[in-house]
């Protein structure tokens, strides 16, 4: 069995490339559907949510500037995946919801993709599986504060 110091080492390197390889799919699949990738991403937090979401909302979880967020938006209607519409509480605000056909869409270009990641997982046994999705959500939790902390921090200075 490696030692400690060699796991850390491995898992802090395929984590790098695990990373890399994923932003290139993701490139690949935003391409394959006429979206940008942030769009992409987008559209997986929209389905996640349990409901719709305002511009402001998108635009802090996607890390965007609020007029950013509002043109990631306008690109999405126009290509049919999401639409605005007028918050019930509040008819100033509009919240933002995927169209009917938008998670059939994403979904039927995930078909073999998502059947090759399951694959991989097949592999595994459910104890396995369950350290993986523990693995992941803490390491999202702690991308995702640490992202906030660089953004807040602002770019970093030349020496």
């Amino acid at each position: 069995m490696p030692e400690r110091a060699e796991l850390l080492k491995r898992i802090s390197e395929e984590s790098r490339r695990n990373y890399a390889v994923y932003t290139l799919f993701n490139q690949a699949m935003a391409c394959h559907l006429g979206l940008h990738p942030t769009d992409l991403q987008c559209l997986s937090l929209l389905e996640m949510e349990n409901g719709p979401l305002s511009t402001g909302e998108i635009a802090r979880l996607t890390g965007l500037t609020p007029g950013s967020a509002t043109r990631l938006v306008d690109r999405l209607e126009k290509a049919g995946f999401a639409e605005r519409r007028a918050d019930p509480e509040d008819r100033r605000r509009a919240l933002v919801v995927l169209t009917e056909g938008a998670v059939a869409r994403v979904g039927a270009a995930w078909d073999a993709p998502g059947s090759a990641f399951r694959d991989v997982l097949a592999n595994y046994t459910d104890e396995q599986l369950a350290v993986i999705g523990d693995y992941l959500a803490r390491t999202s939790a702690v991308g995702r504060a640490q992202a906030d902390c660089l953004r807040d921090a602002g770019p970093a200075t030349a020496v």
